[in-house]
């Protein structure tokens, strides 16, 4: 349906501008000289409207018809992609991290927490220092060698 309003709107816009540039403009007659301009008063100030005049209108009237319509199709189908776009699909479902047993920190629901949950810390464990090796205990006396 929409695709078939798309093909109308597209020929009723072309269908316009060749109108449009086929009529006369308003100052075209009053370059017609002093007693050409008389004629044009007798069916009033503006003339009669031609068979382009009223197609132009009518084509005017039709173009803004279905710019409404399009546009209301836009928002309307704009809400009704917004209740799907909800459902994630694969981005929804629970990381495989969090399939264990729920944290105590962590609430049933993420809505119903009045303050935010903080993940617990892990335990860092203090890192191995190396032993230092036992040195021997210092001898008392003379130095070794000595004489």
């Amino acid at each position: 349906m929409l695709l078939i309003l798309n093909v109308i709107f597209v020929l009723v816009a072309v269908a316009m501008i060749a109108l449009i540039l086929m009529q006369r403009g308003a100052g075209a007659q009053a370059g017609s000289g002093f007693g050409g301009g008389a004629s044009a008063t007798v069916f009033g100030a503006r003339g009669s409207s031609s068979f382009l005049t009223k197609a132009t209108k009518w084509l005017a009237v039709v173009f803004f018809l279905i710019t409404f319509y399009m546009a209301w199709a836009a928002t309307h189908g704009a809400r009704l992609a917004d209740n799907a776009a909800n459902d994630l699909g694969v981005m929804s479902e629970v990381p495989a991290a969090s399939q264990g047993a729920p944290s105590e920190a962590a609430p049933a629901s993420p809505g119903l927490s009045a303050t935010p949950a903080v993940p617990e810390a892990a335990p860092v464990a203090a890192p191995e220092v190396p032993e230092a090796p036992a040195q021997p205990p210092a001898e008392t006396g003379a130095p070794a060698g000595g004489g």
